[in-house]
């Protein structure tokens, strides 16, 4: 319970410039008043999700304005909501902070973590430094001048192998040993907790609802969602639960990838997988005449599920997020079609065998077309299982057992793909 209370929160705007602006933000408050000049070191990671996503409520994209916002109007107790208190008059005066050339934004080449954030800001002859790693909130540094406030090693466990999945440190089982999960764990939680401990996640339900409704209301991004919608997209895809999956899930991304200032219900450190892991689930158990019972627990499958492959993937990988989150999302979706934990193994293995290999190559708006191709899969590798029809072991990277399974998908995401992470940032850097 209290690792999923950890890992699905609210969150304004794409989570790596927003991680930004609360290390910012809280360098800043540490230094007591508006920096002169700002130095940040950032991973690679980190670089290439914050490059082309837009800020909320500003119109613009980029590292740039959401440094300037954290450093003007950051509320760093806010954590992923820190920007939740801009407006157009900050905008402006981010836009001359910029400009003044206040902000200097270089790559951290020494720390090998794939989520580093170090923000020191000066002013008045004075320095304050603040340190965010592995996780999106975590701060393992806080410094003024040569006053340590805090300092840390990650205190979130990130495994070496992928036997190896263990939850955040401080998220322990009732004998204080970090929590290990499986696919039947999380099955198991879903399923057998008593339903009023679990309507928390409703909220997830009407926060990313309203990132819908807001991206079919509005031009977002590239709209993939309002064409889905239009009589061109009905006329090709028609009006079914699946095309509606679809659709209210794109509607989501558009309005968050574009900068809405709409709060998301986020999965592992990403709204996106919050969105992926959510909308789905909503939209099948609406037309599928599910009940709310029904709904709450496959929810919390999809994204318990989901939280559990990132726990061997890390916060931060070349993998696409959306098949942690669309894995996910198929498992609640074969909940509600009546499966077993049987055939929800099997929507794994389809997932799996599907995906595998989908690069990410930042966050921006035409995220929304891979959240998209995700959850086509989703719903697809549900249909299936229910047949009892999957990919065996006999194929590719799948084996019988399905944690196995997964641990195959991560080792890929989060060692098999490095040099295809560096390959991917240095062409987002080179582009003329």
């Amino acid at each position: 319970m209290q690792l999923i209370k950890e890992q699905v929160v609210p969150a304004i705007g794409c989570t790596e410039p927003i991680a930004v602006a609360l290390c910012v933000a809280k360098a800043t408050e540490l230094l007591g008043c508006k920096p002169e000049h700002i130095e940040l070191r950032l991973s690679a990671n980190i670089l290439k999700n914050a490059m082309g996503v837009g800020i909320p409520g500003t119109g613009m994209v980029g590292l740039p304005i959401a440094i300037a916002l954290g450093a003007l109007v950051g509320k760093p107790e806010l954590e992923l909501e820190v920007l939740r208190d801009s407006n157009k008059e900050a905008v402006e005066a981010g836009k001359q902070y910029i400009a003044e050339n206040r902000i200097h934004i270089a790559l951290e080449e020494n720390d090998p973590d794939k989520l580093f954030i170090n923000a020191i800001v000066t002013a008045g002859g004075h320095e304050a430094e603040a340190r965010i790693k592995t996780k999106h909130t975590h701060f393992v540094l806080l410094r003024k001048d040569d006053d340590i406030r805090q300092q840390a090693s990650s205190a979130v466990h990130q495994p070496e192998c992928a036997d190896c999945m263990t939850a955040n440190s401080n998220s322990a089982d009732q004998k204080g040993e970090p929590m290990t999960l499986t696919l039947q764990k999380v099955y198991d939680f879903a399923t057998e907790t008593d339903i009023d401990d679990l309507r928390f996640i409703l909220e997830a339900k009407r926060l990313n609802e309203g990132a819908a409704e807001a991206g079919l209301r509005e031009n977002y991004g590239h709209q993939l969602g309002k064409t889905m919608c239009s009589p061109l997209g009905k006329g090709i895809m028609g009006d079914s639960i699946f095309s509606k999956v679809l659709s209210v899930t794109s509607c989501a991304c558009d309005a968050r990838m574009a900068g809405a200032m709409v709060p998301v219900m986020s999965n592992s450190g990403s709204g996106n997988q919050g969105i992926c892991a959510t909308m789905p689930v909503v939209v099948f158990a609406k037309e599928n005449h599910n009940t709310e019972e029904e709904l709450i627990r496959a929810l919390i499958i999809s994204n318990l599920t989901a939280i559990y492959i990132k726990q061997s993937l890390g916060a931060l990988s070349a993998l696409c997020g959306c098949v942690v989150a669309s894995t996910g999302s198929s498992c609640g979706i074969t909940y509600l079609m009546g499966g077993t934990f049987e055939q929800i193994c099997y929507s794994v293995k389809n997932m799996v065998a599907n995906l595998t290999g989908m690069i990410c190559d930042g966050a921006k708006p035409s995220c929304a077309l891979k959240l998209t191709s995700g959850v086509s899969t989703a719903v697809m590798s549900a249909m299936l299982a229910m047949q009892h029809k999957y990919v065996t072991s006999v194929e590719g990277i799948i084996d019988d057992d399905v944690d196995k399974c997964i641990h195959n998908l991560t080792a890929i995401g989060s060692k098999g793909m490095d040099v295809t992470d560096r390959f991917v940032l240095d062409i987002m850097t080179h582009k003329s």
